[in-house]
């Protein structure tokens, strides 16, 4: 019996240290790319064989925060707006859950070509990929935004501009919550600037009412 007990508050200790060190990983490696595993060890308050028992090397490192940046996708995606939403809406609502989870993963975009390849970081986007096409296809459906591209490539061209935003973040050029980058989507797809502030607003009370409320 002492020694179950005593496995328990370990088993708490080896997840405590991971989720540090996998939190630790995302702000330095943001801020360095090359920092060293040992650089991330005393960074993360752990020593190197605690972080190496996790994490054998740097792959693996990166391979789980590329599972834990596709897992916040998902959920972002899931507790996406409601289909009965004006495409308008909808595409604000998306593009302020999206972009929180794109900030606080940013630093994969620095790493992608080198160490996850565009397939891995393209893998980690597809469901939002998906959610964007459906939501650019009823915009289109009900006229509000451009028709002249298919849905696919609109959207493709809007999570474009998102990654580019993120990565001006990367250098220090750009800062928002995610209402700038709401407003400019908004437009990029096709709503004029006056509508699109409006839009986006209205998303943002509505959001923070759902969160009272679910609060």
């Amino acid at each position: 019996m002492s020694q179950s007990v005593g496995r328990v508050p370990q088993r708490r200790n080896a997840r405590s240290n991971r989720a540090r060190i996998l939190a630790t990983a995302r702000q330095e490696l943001g801020r360095n790319p090359d920092i060293t595993l040992e650089e991330l060890a005393r960074a993360s308050g752990v020593v190197r064989r605690t972080l190496f028992g996790h994490f054998p090397g740097r792959a693996a490192l990166l391979e789980a925060l590329a599972e834990e940046a596709a897992e916040a996708v998902q959920a972002a995606v899931a507790d996406g707006p409601p289909v009965t939403e004006s495409a308008e809406r909808a595409l604000a609502r998306f593009s302020l859950s999206i972009w929180p989870v794109g900030d606080r993963y940013r630093m994969l975009l620095a790493l992608a070509r080198r160490d996850l390849g565009v397939e891995g970081v393209d893998e980690i986007l597809k469901p939002a990929r998906i959610r964007g096409t459906v939501i650019v296809e009823q915009g289109q459906r009900e006229g509000v935004f451009h028709s002249h591209l298919p849905p696919a490539v609109l959207s493709a061209g809007l999570e474009a501009m998102t990654v580019a935003l993120l990565e001006e973040v990367n250098t220090g050029a750009f800062e928002d919550d995610g209402t700038r980058v709401a407003v400019a989507t908004l437009i990029a797809a096709g709503v004029p600037e006056k509508r699109a502030r409006v839009v986006v607003d209205e998303a943002v009370a509505l959001s923070a009412a759902e969160d009272a409320v679910g609060g």
